[in-house]
């Protein structure tokens, strides 16, 4: 175990590696050296200071060894004791607000999300709706009682809600750790205080029985004061289950009509993969129809604007012709309808796109099985046509 020094000394600070919490001395003005290892067993070793601020002991931290020497981090050691002296906040130095630092981790994150992905607008809608008195506070003055007063109110009225405004409010103290802002993440002591809510398992979206799917596509076919595009990307979704964003955002360019087939790019898969969806004779009909209504556009649904299609817009149609099912519950129906139709599971998940959770499985099924799924959504569109 590494010896204690009475004061720390360069060459200590370059070969300690006994993980613990190493003090300058009675005369170090609060300086100490964190030594951490990490999950893969990396050292690593950082610079903090405690400092005594209106009363209260605050940690601030200096930066990470070996870019901020011993000497470096005692000259700034010092000035922090002066600036103490003169009535200066030092938690107000180069320590971002909430509002700051959401944006910073909204922003690391984006480059792991997906081209035109509407994460990064609903992150900071989480942080505006419950997180707001959080926002103008410096992130290391946060304590547990002020995350538990964001999510105490919506903790069991609104379950899906809350779980989103943890997770993201913790993730945005994560990354305040990894800057060195703080030492601790409020979230975790808050959630302790929290009553445990029944319940939490996944919910399932609305979805029609395939009997009245049919039904449903007479009924937005008569519905008014809706734009014609959201209606046929309503219809070409029930035809081909593919999912709202797919079809929200589709080119004309993915569209072969010789082939029968519309080609979507991986950038708009869930899974990150390209897929080819063989388009049955009800599909080939809807992009008819969409083509003479909006001839000039390369855009197969466009919104009234000519911009892509909000992927709200066929959920609104939905709800306007009073159809007891979410967008994404026609890919139920028409599941629900393959395993009464004794469609083989392997041919009904890969028409939705499944990927297969089982790496042996996915490593022998190559094959895309586009026209045992062309057989299928065919007889999906006699169906409900």
């Amino acid at each position: 175990m590494a010896k204690r020094p009475r004061t720390l000394s360069a060459a200590f600070v370059r070969t300690v590696s006994q993980t613990g919490v190493y003090g300058d001395g009675h005369g170090g003005r609060g300086l100490s050296l964190r030594v951490h290892r990490t999950v893969s067993g990396r050292i690593t070793k950082t610079w903090r200071q405690r400092v005594r601020v209106d009363g209260r002991l605050t940690s601030i931290g200096l930066g990470p060894y070996p870019e901020i020497t011993l000497a470096e981090a005692r000259r700034k050691a010092l000035d922090n004791s002066r600036a103490v002296r003169h009535g200066d906040d030092l938690r107000a130095r180069g320590v971002p607000t909430f509002a700051e630092a959401a944006k910073r981790t909204i922003e690391l994150h984006r480059g792991g999300w997906k081209a035109r992905s509407p994460l990064a607008e609903q992150w900071a809608a989480t942080f505006r709706l419950h997180a707001t008195p959080l926002l103008d506070k410096p992130v290391d003055r946060i304590e547990s009682a002020d995350v538990l007063g964001c999510l105490a109110p919506i903790w069991t009225s609104k379950p899906a809600a809350s779980r989103k405004a943890r997770n993201r409010i913790s993730a945005v103290f994560r990354w305040c750790i990894g800057q060195n802002h703080r030492s601790d993440n409020p979230v975790d002591r808050a959630v302790l205080a929290l009553p445990r809510v029944n319940g939490n398992s996944p919910s399932h979206y609305r979805a029609l029985p395939h009997q009245e799917v049919m039904a449903a596509l007479a009924a937005i076919r008569r519905v008014r004061y809706v734009h014609p595009s959201a209606v046929l990307c309503v219809e070409m979704i029930a035809l081909t289950a593919v999912r709202a964003g797919e079809a929200c955002g589709a080119h004309w360019d993915e569209m072969s009509i010789e082939a029968a087939t519309w080609t979507i790019p991986a950038s708009r898969m869930k899974a990150g993969r390209e897929f080819c969806v063989p388009l049955s004779t009800g599909a080939l009909t809807v992009l008819e129809r969409a083509r003479a209504l909006s001839p000039e556009s390369s855009l197969v649904f466009p919104s009234r604007t000519g911009g892509p299609l909000s992927r709200n817009a066929p959920g609104r149609v939905l709800r306007r012709a009073g159809v007891a099912s979410t967008v994404h519950g026609f890919r139920s129906s028409a599941r629900s309808w393959m395993a009464e139709s004794c469609v083989p599971a392997e041919i009904a998940e890969a028409c939705l796109a499944h990927v297969p959770r089982s790496r042996v499985v996915q490593a022998y099924q190559r094959s895309d099985l586009l026209e045992r799924r062309a057989e299928v959504l065919q007889a999906w569109s006699d169906y409900i046509k």
